[in-house]
């Protein structure tokens, strides 16, 4: 005789957070099936990027810390929780440039954290965390590389424009040619 189960015991979903992006996860029995669902929460994608907002003009108006350059933050990852904000950042200029740049964030960072805690009006102000991006210089890599491979295929291009076959045409002996 088969006992029916329970609906707790047969089905079981959680949603893990992180980087502000749901992932359910469903239970059958004991065992963990995997992710179902892996779409950003639309409030945290839309705290990140009022945190953005405030984070750009409070740098451009309020920090007056010498040693920040030309910042641009590109990107806010928040975590599902809304407690930690991982917010990228580029700079022009030079490598001491950056680095004073860099300094410079790290400084101001419990200012704008208070400042985007009293301007978004929330509860918990998130940990802010500043990370260089990356993406200009790995942009600018692959890029190289294309160029490369261009002049490259040009270079061969050119020595074979009077290249010669060193044998016949065609080298290959074709069966219905021989009888």
């Amino acid at each position: 005789m088969e006992y029916p189960r329970t609906p707790a015991l047969t089905l079981a979903a959680v949603c893990v957070g992180g980087d502000g992006v749901q992932k359910w996860l469903i239970r059958s029995g004991h065992r963990w099936r995997g992710e179902i669902m892996n779409t950003p929460n639309p409030r945290v994608a839309k705290l990140a990027d009022q945190i953005r907002v405030v984070v750009a003009e409070t740098l451009e108006r309020r920090v007056k810390d010498p040693r920040l350059g030309f910042v641009t933050i590109t990107d806010v990852r928040l975590t599902g929780d809304s407690r930690d904000a991982t917010l990228f950042w580029t700079a022009m200029g030079t490598d001491k440039e950056i680095a004073g740049t860099e300094a410079a964030l790290e400084s101001a960072k419990g200012m704008l954290r208070s400042t985007v805690g009293k301007r978004l009006k929330l509860r918990y102000a998130p940990t802010l965390t500043f990370v260089r991006d990356a993406t200009p210089e790995t942009a600018k890599s692959i890029e190289d590389a294309l160029a490369r491979a261009a002049a490259s295929d040009a270079e061969i291009a050119r020595r074979s424009q009077g290249a010669m076959p060193a044998g016949e045409a065609d080298p290959y002996r074709h069966s219905d040619e021989e009888e």
